[in-house]
């Protein structure tokens, strides 16, 4: 589970709203809109429920657990503050009676919207803890109100999703893909790396399928035609990181066949070799019943020919272990996938039932204890490639993004290589730097060589 995040401001007599979001980083940058609004309306905003105008719980309702700590917090927001909005994924969800489910189980509840739905909360804010009258909205950045640290940001290209895996519910949660306009897009990043990101994280549902809806029709960016195509997105992305001595880093693509055409892009420097790609399994009859698509065969043959056009790719992704009717077989051929693909990094989850997925009506349900078994086996091979995978590093210079330094990193710091992407991989734990000059600056960029391997990260002696 994702732990909660607070945003803290200013305390004044304009009025104050306490801001709790949870989830995914899809559900941050659907908070980080509504924070941005809140404050160009002079609003301000808290980090705690008491002495708060009203409460707003950005919720997560993708498996269990997370819709039992988003259920959770609300009760727990009523029990402090008492006005309460609730938005985000839980928000879409009926509960078997038909009736909302967050209404169902907290009625006190003052508004309850979807996800990705900026104007309704604040027009539920609106009712209950009117505006006020003079909004300073020159004193926003433009950016707008971020809940990631100031050199890191993510960058939502487009909402909902056109699959309809059976082990998933965020279609109805989030609808049909939509994609954002390209030109949108640009200006945000834009915006962003001239506000001091130097790590701009793409994210969405589907990043592969940008641009299906509007059938890649042409937009336009600094009075230029740009097709709103992830190729072209990606591309302008990356001369504007360029630009400012920034990364771009993909999350979330489906290995379409068209991804190809984004490797030599990496080969070049212009965006981080780095993929996230959600496989889920390998063995084409499970990836069936998961309504997955492409299978198991033609992504090892894609990964291999995405290595030789790159050899620096690094690719990080999850999967699914104790799907219902997986064999002991089926099983067994991910694994060798694992060990033949070379995942860098890999995590799995033991198949959980999640209220509202067609995969609860399939037959083969496997026992809790061997879902976890075959987990826990899962995740032994996939520790095994990754801590290979990385002590070919030592001995190289690496390019480190620092995250904390203390004291200008004098007794040293952490950061993250491009094969790092923040909070889900692996870390570079920098040593004190021999020569006394050598400073390390949280937001920088720091030169370390790597001198050794822990577990799933590296040790750096930086110069």
């Amino acid at each position: 589970m994702e732990s909660k995040t607070y945003q803290a401001g200013d305390q004044t007599k304009a009025p104050t709203i306490g801001f709790v979001s949870l989830g995914c980083p899809k559900a941050l940058t659907d908070s980080e809109l509504i924070l941005t609004q809140l404050s160009a309306e002079g609003y301000k905003t808290s980090k705690t429920y008491q002495g708060a105008d009203l409460v707003i719980v950005n919720t997560c309702g993708f498996i269990d657990d997370a819709v039992k700590e988003s259920l959770d917090t609300i009760g727990e927001a009523l029990a402090e503050n008492g006005k309460v909005i609730v938005t985000g994924c839980l928000g879409a969800k009926q509960a078997d009676s038909g009736e909302n489910l967050v209404k169902q189980i907290h009625p006190k509840v003052l508004a309850v919207t979807g996800p990705h739905a900026t104007q309704e909360v604040m027009d539920a804010v609106h009712v209950h803890v009117p505006k006020p009258h003079d909004p300073f909205v020159d004193l926003v950045p433009a950016a707008g109100i971020k809940l990631t640290p100031k050199h890191y940001a993510y960058l939502k290209i487009s909402e909902g999703c056109n699959h309809r895996c059976t082990f998933c519910i965020i279609p109805s949660m989030r609808g049909d893909l939509v994609s954002r306009p390209v030109g949108d897009v640009l200006k945000e990043a834009r915006a962003l790396f001239e506000g001091g990101v130097k790590e701009l994280l793409v994210v969405s549902q589907d990043t592969s399928a940008y641009g299906v809806d509007v059938k890649y029709r042409t937009g336009f960016w600094d009075g230029k035609p740009v097709k709103t195509r992830m190729l072209d997105l990606v591309a302008q992305l990356g001369e504007l990181a360029k630009q400012h001595g920034a990364w771009v880093r993909l999350h979330y693509v489906y290995p379409y066949p068209h991804v190809d055409e984004i490797i030599p892009l990496m080969a070049e420097g212009l965006v981080l070799p780095y993929l996230d790609v959600p496989f889920q399994h390998s063995h084409p009859d499970v990836l069936k019943r998961m309504k997955r698509p492409a299978s198991g065969e033609r992504n090892l043959e894609r990964i291999q020919k995405w290595r030789e056009m790159c050899p620096e790719l690094v690719i990080r992704s999850t999967f699914i272990a104790g799907f219902p009717g997986e064999t002991e077989e089926e099983f067994g051929h991910l694994l060798q996938f694992l060990n033949e693909a070379q995942i860098d990094r890999a995590g799995c989850f033991a198949y959980s039932p999640v209220t509202g997925a067609t995969a609860n009506e399939l037959p083969g349900a496997l026992p809790d204890e061997l879902r976890e078994e075959r987990r826990a086996r899962f995740m032994a091979v996939a520790e095994q490639v990754s801590v290979s995978r990385l002590r070919r590093r030592v001995g190289a210079t690496m390019q480190v993004l620092v995250d904390r330094a203390p004291a200008l990193g004098r007794k040293g710091g952490v950061g993250r290589s491009y094969a790092d992407a923040p909070e889900i991989d692996g870390t570079v734990r920098l040593l004190p730097p021999a020569k006394a000059s050598t400073q390390l600056r949280v937001g920088e960029f720091a030169k370390a060589r790597i001198v050794a391997a822990e577990g799933h990260d590296l040790v750096g002696e930086p110069y």
